[in-house]
């Protein structure tokens, strides 16, 4: 037993959208045994745009009766029936999050019309409700009203069904493990299978075929089903328009920071906001205090007007100056690694090797000595790196090159290629522009891996 449903709501997203106006078909496979068609009080005003696509306002539905009252309805007729509906997903969350909204819960098996007719009947241009029944001859009235489009589901759905290969098809996607009624509309299963469970970046294509959204993962196909999963407003609206997915593997995660972060800034997607926005950068400076000390700090870039050295952000600069003061055997207090009163020494929870120049133990001058020459090292640690990362194959390894300082681009080389210099690594070398973005990747990566970071060759690589 099927029921066939179709809502209007206040288009607020997922999570705001309210629902008003509800037709519900009751459906055996042959015929309709019960209908159900309601108005709906949304107890909210509806955008203007909403009534002009639906004709639905808020004098529409002022003595319909509010979503509480027609619930046990919806939850009698859909009893023991499978969910259908054309982009399914859509209907069913929102009536289930209107249901939670007052304590009823809904769960129902779901069938999905936009994908059973993709793969019953391929090769449609488009497989909106409206063009799928103009091309297959539908009879659809009252468009954009829940009764009119849900009973042109009905026809369509009743043709789905004799369609050759149905039985098969809808066996496939009753399953529970298929995956096919949490994969977007327009998505093909067979794509979303050939998805690895491995690191890289993932590509959502639009109709057009141009790219939508740039992800990156440790692992591909569980990060992408993740976004299907997600039901807020930018999630919803991403799958809904995604028709297709590529991918590109990185064999680790600092090569999938930095391939996305490439691959956002050159296609620019529409769905893409963390890397459209300014990076704030923070510097690293110092300053001598009326006692003679010499203090290591950090503050925005524009407060920094010689900075010593560029983070990205105020994590990376307490594990910069952390590394420094262990290096070097710094105060803590000295390097704005805790609030302290001015009177008391330092009593950071990890560093514990100061020789006491807060407490008056040692002279500011030795103390400034080793600020000094930690100072002199930031030219000179991490100007020329070759860092070695996983391949993306077993018998594979990669690279990340820094050159005085900047990034400069990554490659793949077989395990077992005999590398004696540089210039070896650099022929395998694909370059990439060194962006604030990938600085503060590399930046990040380093902060957090030192002591334990993997080049190639202990040794310097000969030019």
């Amino acid at each position: 037993m099927y029921t066939i449903i179709d809502i209007e709501t206040t288009g607020n997203g997922i999570k705001g959208n309210k629902i008003t106006e509800i037709a519900i078909f009751k459906f055996d496979g042959y015929e309709v045994i019960d209908e159900f068609t309601s108005l709906v009080d949304p107890e909210c005003d509806i955008p203007y745009f909403i009534t002009r696509l639906t004709g639905i306002d808020n004098d529409t539905v002022r003595n319909a009766p509010k979503i509480h009252e027609i619930a046990p309805r919806i939850l009698e007729m859909t009893k023991d029936t499978i969910f259908v509906a054309h982009s399914v997903n859509f209907d069913y969350n929102v009536i289930k999050h209107e249901f939670k909204n007052i304590g009823l819960e809904f769960v129902r098996k779901k069938l999905c019309t936009v994908r059973l007719s993709r793969k019953l009947i391929p090769g449609y241009n488009s497989y909106s409700l409206g063009k799928l029944c103009s091309a297959l001859g539908i009879p659809l009235s009252n468009r954009h009203r829940a009764r009119g489009d849900a009973h042109a589901t009905v026809l369509l759905f009743e043709k789905l069904l004799r369609t050759e290969g149905a039985e098969t098809v809808f066996k496939q996607f009753l399953n529970a493990r298929s995956q096919e009624a949490t994969l977007p509309p327009g998505l093909a299963k067979t794509t979303f299978d050939k998805l690895p469970s491995s690191p890289g970046v993932y590509y959502f294509k639009g109709a057009s075929g141009k790219i939508i959204y740039v992800g990156k993962a440790i692992n591909i196909k569980k990060r992408v089903l993740s976004h299907f999963y997600d039901k807020s407003n930018k999630e919803v609206r991403l799958c809904r328009a995604t028709t297709d997915i590529d991918f590109e593997l990185s064999g680790s995660e600092l090569l999938a920071l930095l391939m996305e972060s490439t691959a956002i800034k050159h296609h620019y997607p529409e769905y893409n906001r963390a890397q459209k926005r300014t990076v704030q950068q923070y510097g690293i400076f110092s300053y001598t205090d009326r006692n003679d000390v010499m203090h290591l700090a950090y503050n925005k870039l524009k407060n920094v007007p010689r900075p010593l050295y560029i983070c990205y952000s105020p994590t990376d600069c307490r594990l910069f100056l952390e590394r420094l003061c262990k290096t070097f055997e710094l105060c803590p207090k000295f390097c704005h690694l805790q609030e302290t009163n001015s009177s008391s020494g330092c009593s950071h929870y990890s560093i514990t090797d100061c020789k006491g120049v807060c407490r008056g133990k040692e002279e500011s001058k030795a103390y400034n000595q080793r600020v000094e020459v930690a100072l002199a090292s930031l030219s000179e640690k991490d100007s020329d790196l070759l860092i070695k990362e996983k391949g993306r194959t077993l018998t594979e390894d990669a690279f990340v090159q820094i050159r005085n300082g900047s990034y400069c681009g990554y490659g793949f080389v077989e395990k077992d290629f005999e590398i004696k210099s540089k210039s070896d690594l650099e022929a395998f070398l694909v370059p990439q522009k060194n962006t604030l973005e990938t600085a503060r990747i590399v930046r990040s990566y380093l902060a957090k891996n030192d002591g334990k970071l993997n080049v190639f060759l202990e040794r310097p690589l000969a030019e």
